[in-house]
């Protein structure tokens, strides 16, 4: 843990991780493929009411691009968000993410969204005792929660089987769970051939999509989408995104399986 502790409490972590530095490719990614991927989940699996306000959770958030990006775009499309939570084990990256809220949402949505420092493993104490006092109830009661390039920190630490029945009593009947993470297949990550040097093998596994999933649906929620997608890197530049958006069809006819990202949506019984 002190190894990541390190990794994301650096000035570099702030530089990935929040929006105007991240990259041209997340920016896109936000705003298209993994909003596809968020509001098709939300219109074909969440049960309930679509009048309904949502509540939101994302699960090491970071500098909090994930929640604050589609806290705006439901609100954009006429989805009211009673609730949006962004939580990190990062201090310096929640920091971050307050930052980030601050300038991008309108006061009304300031309100409505709130980070707090929880490790995966253990989110639903950490965020009972952040909350401590806020009126603000946990289990049972999110609608949506969402993990982007997070999990496999939970395997690398064994502890994906803690963070998926974490998440799972968080959610709320009928809720929708979304892991978004590497996918050991793609080639040509840059960190594969960064950290080889630098890195224990147990510091730089990735799971396979089998093994995303696994926790998940072991903590009694039912998998409803398990596939690999994407092909823009997060950091790509706007000529890059371009180019990787062209070439995407071809790509996924001859090659899914190997996208850069395996996806797991999962929901709550109920």
């Amino acid at each position: 843990m002190d190894v990541y502790l390190q990794e994301y409490s650096a000035d570099e972590a702030i530089t990935r991780y929040t929006s105007r530095t991240a990259g041209h490719g997340i920016s896109y990614l936000l705003e298209n493929d993994y909003a596809e991927v968020y509001l098709s989940a939300i219109s074909q699996f969440l049960k309930g009411p679509p009048e309904r306000p949502l509540r939101l959770l994302e699960f090491g958030c970071g500098g909090g691009m994930n929640i604050i990006t589609l806290l705006s775009l439901l609100e954009r499309r006429g989805r009211s968000v009673e609730l949006a939570i962004g939580t990190d084990f990062s201090e310096k990256l929640i920091l971050a993410a307050k930052e980030e809220s601050r300038n991008l949402l309108s006061v009304t949505q300031q309100e409505k969204i709130h980070f707090a420092v929880a490790r995966n493993e253990t989110i639903a104490a950490d965020l009972r005792r952040a909350l401590n006092g806020s009126g603000v109830e946990l289990e049972n009661s999110f609608h949506l929660l969402l993990g982007v390039n997070t999990f496999r920190y939970c395997h690398r630490l064994g502890k994906a089987g803690e963070c998926a029945r974490d998440l799972a009593t968080l959610l709320a009947p009928g809720g929708v769970c979304i892991m978004i993470d590497m996918n050991r297949r793609f080639p040509a990550f840059r960190s594969k051939f960064r950290d080889k040097k630098t890195k224990a093998e147990a510091e730089r596994y990735l799971p396979s999509l089998e093994e995303y999933a696994s926790p998940f649906e072991e903590a009694g929620l039912e998998i409803l989408r398990k596939e690999n997608f994407c092909w823009i890197p997060h950091s790509a530049s706007a000529r890059m995104t371009q180019l990787c958006r062209l070439l995407t069809p071809a790509l996924n006819a001859v090659a899914q399986p190997m996208a850069m990202r395996s996806l797991v949506v999962s929901r709550k019984g109920g």
